[in-house]
């Protein structure tokens, strides 16, 4: 059914020498269909003719998946909305989808500026889509697994290198971050113990205290930095410190309550979902004003008993 559709662009595309994209179900050799996002660049040579095409093809099923799931997930919302604490699990829900979605639409972008240009970034294309494809299927293990931050379901536990997951979300933050005029700056002890984590969950919390900090510094340049380190007996101790304008006066821990917030668009259930999170784990998180400007927050994970350092 795609291919009327495709060849049109494709045939347009190649007489006007403009580049296309497009979305197409391609037929597998077992017969299966899946999504794609097809894009194409034109390369030209110094007299201005078209040598050769750059084409990128990304595979987009699972978040084709990820936004089906998500429109359920909206329809079944609105029927039982209704009922006690539903209105909670839709608020922590949009909060959390909205992260991995944003970071797969800033990753779209960069691949296009990467593509768009005289001479094409090919290779820091393809990483920027692979990292758009980890996105969308962090969305959906979001959207499969949002009932575990309410403790009536088991998470699903495992060895994690706690530095690697910084470094994931350090990343997936830069052109969000760079956007703001905010440099991301690590600090990882090398010798860090691991964790027997949710990776997911743990990723989630990451990412909302890192974005917290970006959000703080929007409109001025600053730099977001992230460390981790040995904690207390047993426990291993990450810290996000931002230099923006710190902690509203006296309220260190209102921040943590559901539905508080200082941000004229915010959910005010980030932090909440957070301190529940690293609290399930067996770990603290806290917040305390930094001498001067900024804030930091710091937060303890029990580390594994069984495995040595976390690289």
């Amino acid at each position: 059914d795609d291919l009327p559709h495709v060849v049109e662009v494709f045939t347009k595309s190649i007489a006007s020498g403009v580049p296309y994209h497009l979305e197409q179900r391609l037929r597998r050799f077992d017969g299966e269909y899946r999504w794609l996002d097809n894009r194409g660049v034109p390369i030209r040579d110094d007299s201005g003719l078209i040598t050769r095409w750059y084409v990128l093809l990304t595979d987009i099923e699972d978040r084709t998946q990820a936004l089906a799931k998500l429109q359920q997930m909206q329809s079944d919302f609105a029927h039982i909305n209704r009922v006690s604490m539903m209105g909670e699990l839709a608020a922590s829900l949009a909060h959390e989808i909205k992260q991995p979605i944003t970071g797969a639409v800033l990753s779209a972008h960069s691949t296009v500026r990467y593509l768009e240009g005289e001479a094409p970034r090919v290779k820091e294309a393809s990483k920027s889509a692979s990292t758009m494809v980890r996105s969308v299927t962090r969305a959906a293990d979001i959207i499969d697994r949002v009932r575990s931050l309410y403790g009536r379901g088991t998470s699903e536990r495992e060895v994690v290198d706690v530095n690697e997951v910084v470094r994931e979300i350090a990343a997936l933050l830069r052109d969000t971050a760079m956007r703001s005029s905010v440099a991301i700056h690590t600090k990882l002890d090398p010798g860090l113990r691991a964790a027997t984590a949710d990776r997911i969950q743990l990723q989630q919390v990451l990412m909302n205290l890192m974005l917290n900090g970006i959000e703080a510094m929007k409109g001025g340049r600053g730099d977001l930095s992230v460390a981790s380190g040995p904690g207390e007996a047993g426990h291993l101790l990450v810290s996000v410190t931002d230099s923006g304008p710190g902690l509203p006066a006296g309220e260190s821990e209102r921040i943590f309550e559901a539905f508080f917030t200082t941000k004229p668009q915010g959910s005010g259930m980030g932090l909440s979902i957070s301190r529940r999170i690293v609290e399930g784990h067996g770990g603290r998180l806290w917040a305390s004003s930094n001498p001067g400007r900024g804030a930091t927050f710091q937060f303890t994970l029990p580390t594994n008993p069984v495995e040595g350092s976390a690289g």
